[in-house]
């Protein structure tokens, strides 16, 4: 497996049941939908965001993912690019929306919930919910707290079967 160009660099702000507006408190269901050639129009560097999307949802060996709040798909809350490994799914990128970043940031629970999808995906395939992904190195220590993610090495994370069915569980209630 060839060493990914990208070190996963985002904060898990909160795991919540879905996402949740931080104004209101109010949580909102969501789901998860293939990104389109449409929705790549309004991702771009000059809308704020941080990853040349156009160019990652190109790239044959991955999928590209949006997360929307139900019933409004949009509005584009965060992205994830997940590869199938056979045995596991790797995360190369994931970004929450440029108002869902930082301070003040409108709704919480963005990577959460696209990294439950990613296990879910896994899980679904039959690989236990496993999901590797490479971090930035002052992330290790969080993503060990926040998702249950293991240290392999290097740069390398990985989320196990225990780790990955909380995820789900708290995501994704059917």
């Amino acid at each position: 497996m060839k060493e990914s160009k990208y070190y996963i660099d985002i904060e898990v702000d909160r795991l919540t049941n879905s996402i949740t507006n931080t104004i209101s408190g109010d949580s909102f269901p969501t789901e998860v939908l293939p990104v389109t050639k449409a929705d790549l129009k309004s991702v771009t560097k000059k809308a704020g965001w941080k990853f040349d999307w156009k160019s990652e949802a190109k790239l044959t060996d991955r999928a590209t993912y949006k997360l929307t709040i139900e019933g409004n798909p949009n509005i584009i809350q965060g992205l994830i690019s997940i590869s199938d490994y056979g045995d596991h799914f790797f995360m190369h990128l994931i970004e929450s929306a440029p108002f869902n970043f930082g301070k003040p940031k409108l709704y919480e629970g963005v990577p959460g919930n696209l990294v439950a999808f990613a296990c879910k995906e896994s899980l679904e395939k039959g690989y236990e919910g496993f999901l590797s992904f490479f971090s930035k190195t002052r992330l290790i220590a969080h993503y060990e707290k926040t998702l249950q993610a293991v240290h392999v090495g290097g740069h390398r994370m990985v989320i196990y079967a225990d780790a990955a069915a909380k995820l789900i569980n708290r995501y994704f209630k059917n």
